[in-house]
C-alpha cells in the first residue's frame, strides 16, 4: 500500500478537534450517494416511460407505412406486397385503408378515424391492444346466433371495432347499432348528400392511449372498401421489420426499389416530435440531478481545504522528511477520491436496487400512504415503468468520479505548495 494512500485514510478518521471536518466529509458522501441514486432511478423511469410509449405506439402503428401520396388509392397492392416481402429485414405486411368520418349513436356525434384492415395479415404487423369486449374476427362475419337479435334490415350488417373511450363518451355498448357518416358525398337528384351506413359494434379495444381509444374505429378491409366505394384499392400498406431501429434504412430501400409514386414513412419520422421531446426531457433531468453531485463536490473541496489548513504542520514535517510535492498532492487526491468512490458505489447500489424493484417499492409506498402514483384513468399506466440502461449507469459513475477528482485538484495543489519553513516557524 502506498504511504500516501495510508496517510489519506488516516486523515479521514476524526479526532476530537476535527469533528466538524468529518461532518462535512459525511455530508459530501451523502450528497454524492443521493445524486448518483437519484440519477439512476430517474433515468430508469424515463427509459421505462419511453419504452412503454414506443411499445404502445408501435402496437397501433406499423414500423413503416407505404402510400401513394398525392395520386389517390393504391392499386394492385398484392403485387406490391410481393415485392416488399423480398426486401431484407421485412417481417410482414398488410394492406390498410385510412379515412375520416363521423360516428352517430342516437343524439351523440363525434369525429372518427376509420381504419380498414385485413384480419388475416393485420395482426402480424400491428396490435390493437386489449380487446375488452367482443371478438375482432366478427369484423368479417357476425355469428349466426347474434344476427337473430336484429331486425331484418339490420341482420346483414357488418361489424366495427371501436375504442374504449369512444364507447364511453357516446354511451355505446357491445353489439349496439351505430351509423358511420362519410364526408365524401353521394350524388342524388337532390344534390350531394353524405354517405351513411349502419354497423354493429363487434368489439371494444383498449390500446392504452386516450387519442387512439377515443378516435379510432376498425372495419374489415372489404367492408371499408364497399362503404367508401374504393373498389379493389387501398390507402397503403403497413410493414413490420425485424429491427425497429433499421426502419429508416429499410424504408429508403423500399422507396427506391418501388420508385414513384410510392412513399415510405418510418415510425421515427411519424413520431419524431414526441420522441425528441422525451429525449430532451431526459437530458434536462440528467443536468438538473447532476447539480446534486456538483454541490457534493463543492463540499469535498471545502472539506479538503479545511483539512489542509488543519494539517499544515503534518505537511511541513512530511516535506522535511523528503516527501515531494507530488506525494503531498496524492495524499489529498486519494482522500477526495475515497469520498467519491464510497458515495458513488453506495449510491449506484442503492439506485440499482430501487430501479430494478421499482414496482414493488411503489406498491409498498402506495399501501403505506394510501395513494396512487399513477391513477389509471389519468395516465393510462397502472404502475411506474422502469428500465435500467447500464450504459447510463456507466456514464453516471465515470462522470461522478471525474467531478470528484477535479474537486481535489485545487486543495491538493495548495497543500503541495506549502513552504515547510513558513509552516513550522511558530511551532
Amino acid at each position: 500500500m502506498p504511504y500516501e494512500f495510508f496517510i489519506s485514510k488516516r486523515y479521514l478518521r476524526a479526532k476530537r478537534k476535527q469533528v466538524f471536518v468529518s461532518i462535512i466529509t459525511l455530508i459530501s458522501i451523502s450528497g454524492i450517494f443521493l445524486g448518483v441514486a437519484a440519477l439512476i432511478i430517474v433515468l430508469a423511469v424515463m427509459n421505462g416511460f419511453e419504452e412503454d410509449l414506443r411499445t404502445k405506439i408501435l402496437g397501433i402503428k406499423s414500423h413503416i407505412e407505404l402510400t401513394t401520396d398525392m395520386v389517390g388509392p393504391m392499386k394492385d397492392y398484392e403485387k406490391v406486397r410481393e415485392r416488399i416481402a423480398s426486401e431484407e429485414g421485412v417481417v410482414a405486411s398488410t394492406p390498410f385503408i385510412y379515412s375520416q368520418a363521423m360516428i352517430r349513436n342516437g343524439s351523440g356525434v363525434t369525429g372518427v378515424i376509420i381504419r380498414g384492415l385485413e384480419t388475416q395479415s393485420a395482426f402480424k404487423v400491428i396490435n390493437l391492444g386489449k380487446i375488452r369486449e367482443g371478438n375482432i374476427e366478427y369484423l368479417n362475419k357476425l355469428p349466426a346466433d347474434l344476427s337473430k337479435r336484429y331486425k331484418n334490415e339490420d341482420a346483414q350488417l357488418t361489424g366495427i371495432v371501436i375504442g374504449k373511450e369512444m364507447a364511453r363518451n357516446l354511451g355505446i355498448f357491445l353489439y349496439d347499432t351505430i351509423t358511420i357518416i362519410s364526408p365524401v358525398g353521394v350524388s342524388t337528384p337532390m344534390g350531394m348528400i353524405p354517405r351513411m351506413k349502419k354497423f354493429i359494434v363487434a368489439g371494444i379495444f383498449e390500446s392504452g392511449f386516450y387519442e387512439y381509444d377515443s378516435t379510432l374505429a376498425y372495419l374489415s378491409l372489404r367492408s371499408c372498401q364497399d362503404f367508401l366505394q374504393m373498389g379493389d384499392t387501398v390507402t397503403g400498406i403497413d410493414i413490420k421489420v425485424a429491427d425497429i431501429y433499421k426502419a429508416d434504412s429499410i424504408a429508403r430501400k423500399i422507396q427506391s426499389k418501388l420508385g414513384f409514386p410510392f412513399w415510405a414513412h418510418n415510425w421515427m419520422q411519424m413520431n419524431k416530435n414526441l420522441f425528441s421531446a422525451l429525449k430532451l426531457e431526459k437530458r434536462v433531468m440528467f443536468i438538473i440531478l447532476s447539480l446534486i453531485v456538483i454541490v457534493a463536490a463543492f463540499n469535498i473541496i471545502s472539506a479538503l481545504i479545511m483539512i489542509v489548513m488543519e494539517k499544515n504542520k503534518d505537511i511541513a514535517i512530511l516535506k522535511s522528511m523528503g516527501a515531494t510535492s507530488r506525494s503531498i498532492m496524492k495524499i489529498f487526491i486519494y482522500q477526495g477520491l475515497i469520498v467519491g468512490v464510497i458515495g458513488t458505489l453506495s449510491g449506484c447500489a442503492a439506485g440499482l436496487a430501487v430501479a430494478l424493484n421499482l414496482q414493488k417499492v411503489s406498491l409498498f409506498i402506495e399501501k403505506m400512504f394510501h395513494f396512487k402514483f399513477l391513477p389509471g384513468d389519468v395516465y393510462y399506466l397502472s404502475e411506474l415503468p422502469s428500465k435500467v440502461n447500464y450504459s447510463d449507469v456507466v456514464i453516471i459513475i465515470i462522470g461522478t468520479l471525474l467531478i470528484c477528482f477535479l474537486s481535489t485538484i485545487y486543495p491538493s495543489l495548495r497543500a503541495s505548495k506549502l513552504d515547510p519553513a513558513e509552516a513550522l516557524r511558530y511551532e
